[in-house]
């Protein structure tokens, strides 16, 4: 997972500012409300709005702001549609990234990115896929449990892999067995922060000077900063050197 992990770790590093956790919360709200909208208001029989609700108390979400995101989504009268969505291109440094977005309209979406990647020297629309495979991923905070004991369930109820970062336990299965290893870490442990379908790179892009990984750091901040965005993953290996000075 290295492109996501290192561009949370620098993210956790630099701290969140008012405006981004702002935005934080907004994505977080549209995913609970599109949740409700699919499965129900009942996080008990809506796996997917309890993961949401999960996600966002673990950003500190305030109880209010889950509740009118949980109200919209139960309105008849809110007929707003979104639509999950990839798109593709590559970065500065021809690092691939994905980018998935929760939109109303693509017809904004779409153009907005490729404004973005245009701008910052990328290209848009490339397929990038082969650099990656599809894989079933589980986050849980370092308190839940030992580095051990998180390893052991997880592989018991049918994970590949389990990595204990210095932020949280990391765990990967087949994209097929999600449900299963989710159902059975939840009995154990309680809801994971986070359980999605997701992308592990297979082939890397090695980032090895500052400038390259300062341009690839802010284009992917601006990629987050657009309200359609719900993740950006990359495939990207920067340098613990210049990891350290970023």
């Amino acid at each position: 997972m290295s492109g996501h992990s290192q561009f949370k770790n620098i993210m956790n590093r630099k701290g969140a500012q008012d405006k981004a956790r702002a935005r934080i919360f907004s994505k977080l709200a549209r995913e609970i409300t599109v949740a409700v909208k699919a499965g129900g208001a009942d996080p008990a029989a809506n796996p997917r709005l309890r993961l949401a609700i999960q996600s966002a108390r673990s950003e500190n979400m305030p109880k209010d702001n889950i509740e009118r995101a949980i109200s919209k989504g139960s309105q008849s009268a809110d007929t707003t549609n979104y639509e999950e969505v990839r798109y593709e291109g590559y970065g500065p440094g021809r690092v691939a990234i994905i980018v998935e977005a929760l939109t109303d309209n693509r017809a904004r979406t779409a153009p907005n990115l490729r404004a973005l990647f245009t701008k910052r020297g990328g290209s848009f629309g490339d397929t990038v896929l082969f650099n990656f495979e599809k894989i079933g991923y589980l986050e849980y905070s370092l308190d839940v449990a030992s580095a051990d004991a998180m390893f052991e369930a997880a592989l018991e109820a049918g994970a590949d892999d389990v990595q204990t970062t210095e932020s949280a336990h990391e765990i990967i299965c087949k994209p097929e067995d999600l449900g299963a290893v989710r159902d059975a870490l939840e009995a154990k442990f309680a809801t994971p922060n986070v359980a999605r379908l997701d992308w592990k790179p297979t082939v890397e892009t090695p980032v090895t000077d500052l400038e390259t990984a300062q341009k690839l750091m802010n284009f992917i901040e601006e990629l987050n900063e657009d309200d359609d965005v719900q993740r950006v993953i990359t495939n990207a290996n920067i340098a613990e050197d210049i990891l350290a000075q970023l």
